[in-house]
């Protein structure tokens, strides 16, 4: 098969219609990615025992080029793996025997045996995993999160005079701002992002069942719980001191929830968004040659929100499959949590997508002043919560009841309002505060907030 047919038979969308997210996150989630992290730790761990005297002393510019194997670390690399892989039928081994080759070569067949020295395949792969996740959140969903919400920031702020009508419980209720309405999911989001921040990646070094027993027996006046610790951080992860085989994820099961949380959140926009251009409130732009129907020619569709909607809702059966899954482990480990894991880059990849495709629907819209306004101007009945409670201020017992009386499942206008405000008895001054009130003024603090 040619390029062309075999992307037309791709199983996921990541890989196919969504192919620049595949390209996002490959250098981090990819077989590949896993592959190459997995190799810089084993060889930075070969380089660590050779500074602490625990592997043969080697010259500086041997250890550049034992560097080297992780740092030119390319495709040719990788298929020497897999090629290994097809022998061991064990993933990390088949790396191991990689890079003993590699030293081969360099004619340092004296440290071949320090080659994943007193390790657990575990202690390889989750703290490759940590420095993956690390990277994914520092280099790609970071900035991409800071450009979402710098983009809320910017309509909240282009929109924060504008009244609207608010709905609860899909009804005409007391107005807000537009620009209010866009900060708070700006607010919500960016207090998610405080607290995934502040959660510690950790890794664990600690062998075969998290005793460090092997190390142990060889150097018994080691303390081999330091050497692990020192370069965990080195490797500016933070140590979990105590495991199983595999470290718990815990802290992975955290950022998982996180994420989810803030997906959430965007998918509530996305809901809210679609309805209130249902309603009229924004304009979608209109593309010359776009088609917003097969049939119907004057559609113009909200595609970006709806496909958000569907990536966010994979993404997050995803998420909430792998944060139930990751925390349980037969006693001191099985292998699902390995499955599970090689999972992380598609339900990140749909939460990506996600965040995507309502950044680009929202580019896409523009508030429709004329259907606001009218709107506002047809619905005087939200003024009832602002003059029942002036009632209120005066000690009107039944000023709730006077106010729902006059209201409740009715059609109010400006002139029906204004009548019953000018025959209430309450001060002059607070009289003409009602009566200039309107449902485009009665906004409270929105435009502030």
């Amino acid at each position: 098969m040619n390029d062309l047919e075999i992307k037309a038979m791709e199983l996921c969308p990541l890989d196919g219609r969504y192919n620049d997210i595949k390209e996002l996150l490959a250098p981090y989630f990819s077989e590949y990615a896993y592959i190459k992290y997995r190799t810089l730790v084993e060889v930075k761990w070969l380089v660590y025992l050779i500074k602490k005297e625990i592997a043969p002393l080697v010259k500086e510019n041997e250890i550049n080029s034992i560097l080297d194997i992780t740092n030119n670390f390319n495709l040719d690399s990788y298929k020497k793996v897999k090629e290994e892989e097809k022998i061991t039928n064990h993933d990390v081994k088949a790396i191991e025997y990689f890079i003993d080759k590699e030293l081969e070569k360099m004619r340092l067949e004296n440290l071949i045996s320090f080659v994943h020295f007193g390790l657990t395949s575990e202690d390889i792969n989750n703290t490759a995993y940590a420095l993956m996740m690390k990277d994914f959140l520092e280099k790609i969903y970071y900035p991409k999160i800071k450009e979402f919400t710098n983009y809320l920031k910017k309509l909240s702020s282009k929109y924060k005079n504008i009244p609207m009508l608010a709905h609860t419980h899909g009804q005409p209720a007391t107005p807000t701002t537009v620009g209010k309405e866009f900060k708070v999911y700006l607010y919500r989001i960016e207090e998610e992002i405080k607290k995934l921040k502040n959660i510690k990646i950790k890794a664990k070094f600690n062998g075969a069942t998290g005793n460090y027993s092997a190390i142990s027996v060889c150097y018994p006046n080691l303390d081999v719980i330091k050497l692990s610790k020192d370069f965990i951080e080195e490797l500016n992860l933070n140590f979990n001191p105590l495991t199983t085989q595999i470290e718990s994820h815990d802290y992975l099961v955290s950022i998982l929830d996180n994420i989810r949380h803030i997906n959430n959140i965007i998918l509530d926009l996305d809901l809210d968004m679609w309805l209130y251009i249902s309603m009229g409130y924004f304009k979608l732009e209109v593309i010359k040659n776009e088609v917003g129907s097969s049939t119907m020619p004057h559609k113009v569709n909200p595609i970006n929100f709806e496909n958000s909607e569907a990536n966010l809702e994979i993404a997050n059966g995803l998420l909430v499959t792998l944060s139930n899954k990751l925390p349980r482990s037969r006693m001191q480990r099985d292998l699902s949590d390995s499955s599970s894991l090689r999972n992380l880059g598609i339900s990140f990849g749909y939460s990506m997508q996600g965040v995507k495709e309502t950044l680009k629907g929202l580019k896409k819209v523009t508030v429709n002043l004329e259907k606001i306004n009218e709107d506002l101007e047809n619905n005087y009945e939200v003024l009832a919560e602002a003059i029942q409670t002036m009632l209120r201020k005066y000690g009107t017992i039944d000023a709730y009841s006077k106010l729902k009386d006059l209201t409740r499942g009715k059609k109010i206008t400006k002139e029906i309002i204004q009548e019953f405000v000018s025959n209430l008895d309450i001060s002059l001054e607070d009289k003409k505060i009602l009566l200039n009130l309107t449902p485009k003024t009665y906004i409270g603090k929105s435009n502030k907030l």
